[in-house]
């Protein structure tokens, strides 16, 4: 038993104790079965108020401690925010030097190249240690809750509505959101209506 729910017990107990005195005291001409009904009514309604007391008690240790692990994981996520244009200017830089490049530009090129990807993977790194993952949506169903649409793209042959190209990755921390990924999503013509309607019949999409 924790000291709350001991602390409350001892003032429990003294409350039933003083009401036991009390009643003794002023009502001398009940009948012992009404003092003992009394009584136990009494004891009955302050364990009540004992138990909706502990029980709040236990909310707000547990509200607290959830409050105190939040603060500590979501303390970087400003600065994570920031550090997010790091990342995409050295995706940037890495996707500018091609292979051509690095094979005729000498080993001061190749060298500068291969520096620029392993920063990149000590800093994907730390934010995956820190509880920073990606959100690359390619072939999935969009989703406005962690995307943002660009632009749609008609007749791409993928079903309505599914992300087809990323123009920016998506971060988030935890269970929130720092950055949507910014995407082009698939938007196809709708389907003929009355007598240019295909005849039905073949496979059934089942995908919506």
């Amino acid at each position: 038993m924790s000291d709350t729910e001991n602390e409350l017990e001892a003032a429990a107990s003294k409350i039933i104790a003083d009401a036991e005195a009390q009643a003794a005291a002023t009502a001398p001409e009940l009948e012992p079965e009404q003092i003992i009904a009394g009584l136990e009514a009494q004891i009955s309604e302050l364990k009540d108020q004992t138990l909706r007391a502990v029980a709040e008690a236990e909310n707000v240790r547990r509200r607290a401690a959830r409050e105190k692990q939040d603060a500590s994981k979501y303390a970087i996520a400003n600065m994570a925010r920031d550090l997010l244009a790091v990342t995409d200017t050295l995706a940037r830089a890495i996707g500018s030097v091609s292979e051509e490049t690095r094979a005729t530009g000498g080993e001061a090129i190749k060298a500068l190249a291969e520096g620029m990807e392993i920063t990149e993977r000590q800093l994907l790194g730390i934010f995956e240690r820190h509880g920073i993952t990606p959100i690359n949506p390619l072939g999935e169903k969009f989703d406005p809750n962690f995307h943002q649409a660009v632009f749609e793209v008609p007749d791409s042959g993928a079903p309505d509505g599914v992300v087809i190209q990323l123009l920016q990755t998506g971060y988030v921390i935890g269970e929130r959101l720092l950055r949507p990924a910014m995407v082009g999503v698939a938007k196809n013509a709708p389907a003929p209506k009355g007598r240019d309607a295909p005849a039905t019949g073949g496979l059934l999409d089942t995908s919506a």
